[in-house]
């Protein structure tokens, strides 16, 4: 990988139910930016996302982790 760099996957899923039927469902995706700059302007841009929020931050081997929960 090149860094910076962002990994995703899908995490979960909201299903909201009216009448016992779904009716509105919503993924979750769970985003990690990965970087080896502690000032990087890429886990703000991503934390600027409509309907995400910051979830963890870790370092490892000399990289930074920012870890978000993304819904679309």
């Amino acid at each position: 990988m090149q860094y910076p760099c962002i990994v995703y996957q899908r995490d979960t899923a909201t299903t909201e139910f009216a009448n016992n039927v779904p009716y509105n469902r919503t993924l979750r995706y769970q985003v990690t930016v990965i970087d080896s700059d502690p000032d990087s302007e890429v886990p703000g841009k991503v934390a600027a996302l409509p309907m995400c929020t910051l979830n963890r931050f870790f370092a490892v081997d000399n990289l930074n982790h920012d870890v978000f929960q993304l819904y679309f």
